[in-house]
Order: structure tokens, then sequence, then C-alpha cells
């Protein structure tokens, strides 16, 4: 793939003064003259542990602890406090990373204003893939000024543009297909049907309809992915507050989530029974899945070995959890594998090039002259022929399209 290697170094210059900026505009907070009078000439700004002391013992903030007892000094936990020390130290451990981890990792790896980076096929224990020097499958996106500075420089081939095609919710179709559950089924087949706004709904009690895009993103992650791969609410109950908390949650009015639960008697120390229940109504909406995952389990334990559904055989030690995921994760990364396999073939003879790879999307540098015979090809790939290959995928699959002319960041959604 392309990089725009003047760019690339502009961006790491640049990354590198924030941080400096940032770093004396932190060695003028209150917060910086309490952590010189603690440590002394021992004082680092980039020390979590001294960091830690001074806000929770200097300036008398309320610590969180997990459930080990230990002070927790991570990213969202900073984030709630209300100092500027605090926020600037985690604006500082971004940009930090940002340099050190994506733009310098993918300025070391370029050669001649490309990039290759590797991908394995054997690494991951439930089958999905995995990538690195430099890891292309862990760019940032979800952090927006992370994600336009890294993918800026990511740009087309002259003549060509990057095509990104992304499978629309895979692993909960494959779910489906697994477990057979009729209702998860319908759920994976009606577009109008969406079990992580359902779930999001029931979980900050707010109107399906007044459930946001964020809201979404983790009752998705946090509830149903991990409620279906073998967690329990005591864990997701703690996840999805932690991301309330940390985000200040609103709902598609502007509500505050928080405030809305409060208005139903529910917080912090009784959110984990409603999540509870939840669960529980999760369980009879989906009843075969209820019963047959129990089955897989005992099945497990009995024969120490078992088989996912794209043919492999398994055996040893799995715990519950890696054992509901493992079936799931590994075919839905061979279906992308087996469409990939098959567009570079058709890729051989053209101009057009698979570049890249992420879980449930390929990459592609395509020609322009090539680009509506790429996206049918693709379709009829990635929706139609592989059912045809494995006919226990019982949903229909889905493939969505976007498009960047310019650099990977300014991509576009296009119909396919």
């Amino acid at each position: 793939m392309c990089i725009d290697v003047e760019r690339l170094g502009s961006s790491i210059r640049k990354t590198e003064q924030k941080i400096k900026e940032l770093e004396h505009r932190a060695k003028k907070t209150k917060g910086w003259a309490a952590w010189k009078r603690r440590f002394g000439s021992k004082a680092s700004m980039g020390s979590r542990l001294q960091l830690g002391v001074v806000l929770f013992e200097e300036m008398g903030f309320e610590p969180v602890k997990n459930k080990d007892g230990k002070i927790q000094v991570d990213e969202k936990q900073l984030e709630r406090i209300d100092s500027d020390l605090a926020r600037l130290f985690v604006n500082i451990e971004k940009l930090k990373k940002l340099k050190t981890t994506y733009l310098e990792g993918i300025s070391r790896e370029v050669v001649d204003g490309l990039l290759h980076p590797f991908f394995n096929l054997h690494l991951v224990e439930t089958y999905r893939s995995s990538s690195d020097s430099p890891n292309f499958q862990n760019i940032p996106i979800r952090d927006a000024k992370m994600g336009k500075i890294i993918r800026s420089c990511f740009v087309p081939r002259p003549g060509h543009a990057l095509v990104e095609i992304d499978y629309g919710a895979l692993e909960f179709r494959v779910c489906a297909c697994f477990w057979r559950d009729d209702s998860m089924v319908a759920y994976a087949s009606d577009p109008s049907l969406d079990i992580h706004r359902d779930m999001a709904a029931e979980l900050y009690c707010v109107p399906r309809d007044g459930v946001t895009k964020e809201m979404r993103f983790y009752a998705k992650n946090s509830f149903v992915f991990a409620t279906l791969y073998g967690s329990y609410y005591k864990s997701t109950s703690r996840s999805l507050w932690q991301a309330m908390e940390s985000s200040s949650m609103v709902d598609a009015d502007g509500r505050s989530v928080k405030k809305i639960l409060s208005r139903k008697s529910i917080d912090k120390h009784n959110y984990p029974d409603h999540v509870q229940r939840v669960e529980e109504k999760l369980q009879a909406r989906f009843p075969q899945w209820t019963k047959r995952k129990e089955e897989w389990w005992s099945k497990y334990l009995r024969t120490g070995r078992f088989r996912m559904l794209t043919g492999f055989e398994l055996e040893g030690v799995y715990s519950r959890n890696n054992l509901m995921n493992t079936p799931i994760q590994g075919p839905a990364f061979h279906i992308l594998l087996w469409s990939l396999i098959r567009m570079v073939k058709w890729c051989a003879k053209r101009r057009t090039k698979i570049v890249g790879q992420i879980h449930d999307s390929i990459v592609a540098d395509v020609h322009l002259s090539e680009l509506d015979e790429y996206l049918a090809v693709a379709k009829q790939v990635m929706t139609k022929d592989v059912r045809d290959h494995w006919s226990w995928i019982v949903t229909p699959l889905e493939i969505e399209a976007e498009v960047a002319h310019d650099n990977w960041f300014n991509k576009k959604v296009i119909e396919v």
C-alpha cells in the first residue's frame, strides 16, 4: 500500500511539538507543583504510579479500585477526574502512542513509499488473522483525531482509489448459523431488526428510537457479544457502567443516561441487578441458544475437543468463554478469507490490487477503470458464492463499501 511519506514525516514532527507544548502546560498546573513536592528530583511526568499518588493522596480525588483492590489509573478513570493535570496527562499519553506506536511504527516499515504489513493466519487461538510490522488491523478509528492523522498518510496509487469492503454484522450472522436459534436467525436475516439496538434500549431504559450510536456500540461489545461469548452480568454490568461514566453518555434527545436510570431508582450499586434482568430477557429471546450452549459446554467437557463449521478439529484446554467465542470468530474470518482468496485471483490479471485486510473487511487499491466491475464481483463473491460453497450459512450476508480518492481517512460510502 502507498504511503504519503512527506505527510507522515510532517505528522511526526507536529506530534512531537504538540507533546512538548502539553508537557509545558502540565508543568504550570497546581497538580505538577504537588507532584514535585512529593517526588522531588525523581518526579517523572510519564509515571502513572506517581500520578495516582498525586491525584489520590495529594489532591484528594476519590480513587477507583479493581476487583483485586488495586487503584486504577487507566485512561477511563483519569477522564472522569476534574483535574487539568489528569486531562493533560491523558492527552500527552495519547500523543506519545500516536507518535511511537503508529506514526513511527509505520515510518520504520516504509520502503520506497510502500508499506508491506504482515498478515498472519497462525497466531490467534480463535483462528482469526493478526497483523504486525506494523499492525494494520489496529489503526484507531473511534478516536477521530488520531484516525485522521494516521489514515491520511495512506493513499491510493495514481489513477486508483482505496476501496474498503466490510461485511455487515458478520459475527452475529455466524452466531445465528452456529447455534441455529430461530429467533437469532430471524434477527440476522431481517434488516429491520437490530438486537444491539434492542438490548441498548433495555440496558439504558430508553425507547428504541432514543438509542444513539454510542449506546448501541457499548451494548453490542460490552453486553450482547460478551454474553454470547460466555460472560455474565457481573462482568458486563461493570463494563457498561464504566463506559457510561467515562463518556457522560446521553440518549438521542441529549438526556443524561445516568439521570434516566436514576429516575428508575437504578444506580451504580444496583445496576448489576438491572443487567441481570436484561440478560435473562436475552436468554428468553434466544431459547435454543440458551439450551444448546450448555449442551455444547457439556460435550466439550466429556470429549475435550470440538469441530468448527469450516471443518477444523480443535482439542485441548479451553475456558468457557473461549469455547463459546472460537466457533464464531473462526468461521467468520474464514468467510472473509475464502472471499479474499477469490478476489486476489480476480485481481491477478488486472491493475487492481488487494492491499490489506481488517478482520471483517478487505482493502483494495482499485484502478478507476475497474471500480464498477470490482464492486460487482466483490458483491457476488462475498454475499452469494461463499454461501453456495458453505451450506451451513443459513442467513443472508451483506457488505458495505467505502471509497477514498485522495487518502484513506476521506473515504465515502458507495452503493454496492
